[in-house]
């Protein structure tokens, strides 16, 4: 069987969604969500000229001719409003926030200041009109879109969106992504492994892999390498709702105890490609079970997260109709030299750092198997070789798709 190249796959797959529908939510629950509109300033931001500084509100106009004497008539400390008119000679109390009080067009921080007694301020240093005031609007105005749609939801989003009193976001609704792990081998974390036995690290590896990147995990259990564990699995996913995305891990390939293609098969599962000309991961599946789109995984955990971070988590971007879809790639230098590459596209764990000018400098760790699960942990990307890529020098430039947020 030819294996599909892993751009066409990519394309397949992102074919397959759509963005989901959207929801109101309050916003100290909106972290990490991802917007399903444009989201507009409320109000305007400061809603009046405000005081960047403790200090006096003054007119320029009475500064010009150097260190003078004002009168002090008032206050303006920040949430209330001092209702006079700063005229020729005379100055107002001000505080960090407080509105600019009519007739002032300047303030002046207290540090440049004396009080020869309670009724007088002395101004040591010329000002020019317009310092340390925040002008009405500075920071945004009513109607400015603050938010665009398809952005994932920071603190810093947050704090703005509060500020402009955007109390309830339309976010889109979260992906349901159900996981079912296959194998006789398998054990759930916390149990003690019997003769021949691991834990299944893949439904954690998954499943966190899924909430980080904005989705639920719904999870369906181990199913046995027989045809009634499988059915019966299978069953559970039927009582699941609104299920957007089913997941098998394991059972993917051609051994005699690989059943996923063939049970899923005779339950209506319509393969749309399997193979792919990627290493690891070759023995991936993409079709759809019951009209719903399905990725049956290897089992191998280098493989199952390899496959996801390129397939997988694509998929979930564009449920959430994000802006940018799936892990950011960029460029880096080798660190060492790299053999040709084979015909399969290699997604090498590798650890890349900055250099003193900003260039990524990535090393391939040690070793690739695909079972090992120590090497992906130490990774923070994937060194991409493409398929028949000729043999690579030191400082030669590379893709590497970037598998955190540092």
């Amino acid at each position: 069987m030819t294996l599909m190249p892993v751009e066409q796959a990519l394309h397949l797959i992102s074919q397959a969604f759509t963005p989901l529908g959207s929801e109101i939510i309050p916003l100290d629950q909106a972290l990490g969500r991802t917007t399903a509109i444009d989201h507009q300033a409320a109000l305007t931001q400061p809603p009046f000229d405000a005081s960047a500084m403790d200090g006096y509100a003054v007119r320029a106009e009475d500064l010009k001719d150097g260190p003078t004497e004002l009168k002090l008539i008032g206050e303006a400390p920040a949430g209330q409003h001092f209702t006079g008119t700063v005229i020729a000679g005379t100055a107002v109390r001000i505080f960090t926030g407080g509105p600019v009080p009519a007739g002032a067009d300047t303030v002046i921080m207290q540090e440049n200041t004396t009080r020869p007694d309670d009724h007088c301020i002395r101004i040591t240093v010329p000002a020019e009109k317009g310092r340390n005031i925040r002008p009405a609007g500075n920071d945004f105005s009513h109607g400015q879109i603050l938010v665009k749609q398809g952005t994932v939801l920071t603190a810093r989003h947050i704090g703005m969106m509060a500020a402009a009193n955007i109390a309830h976001p339309s976010v889109t609704i979260k992906p349901r992504i159900a996981l079912l792990s296959t194998g006789d081998e398998l054990v759930q974390v916390g149990e003690t492994p019997g003769p021949g036995q691991i834990i299944n690290s893949n439904n954690l590896l998954l499943s966190t892999l899924i909430s980080e990147n904005g989705g639920i995990a719904v999870d369906l259990g181990i199913a046995r390498d027989n045809r009634t564990a499988l059915e019966d699995r299978i069953a559970l996913l039927d009582k699941q709702q609104d299920i957007d995305l089913f997941i098998t891990i394991g059972g993917a390939s051609v051994g005699d105890h690989d059943l996923v293609q063939d049970v899923l098969g005779q339950h209506g599962l319509k393969v749309n490609f399997w193979k792919l000309a990627i290493r690891p991961g070759k023995p991936m599946i993409f079709g759809h079970f019951k009209n719903c789109p399905m990725i049956g995984l290897p089992g191998n955990p280098a493989s199952a997260y390899v496959c996801a971070v390129n397939f997988l988590v694509p998929a979930l971007h564009i449920m959430l109709g994000r802006q940018n879809t799936g892990a950011p790639i960029s460029i880096a230098r080798l660190a060492h030299d790299l053999p040709e590459n084979g015909a399969r596209q290699d997604y090498m764990r590798a650890h890349f750092t900055e250099d003193d000018t900003g260039a990524k400098i990535v090393t391939a760790l040690p070793r690739q198997d695909s079972a090992k699960l120590s090497s992906l942990a130490l990774a923070n990307c994937l060194l991409i070789r493409p398929p028949h890529a000729t043999a690579a020098k030191s400082g030669t430039s590379v893709s590497i798709l970037h598998l955190t947020k540092e």
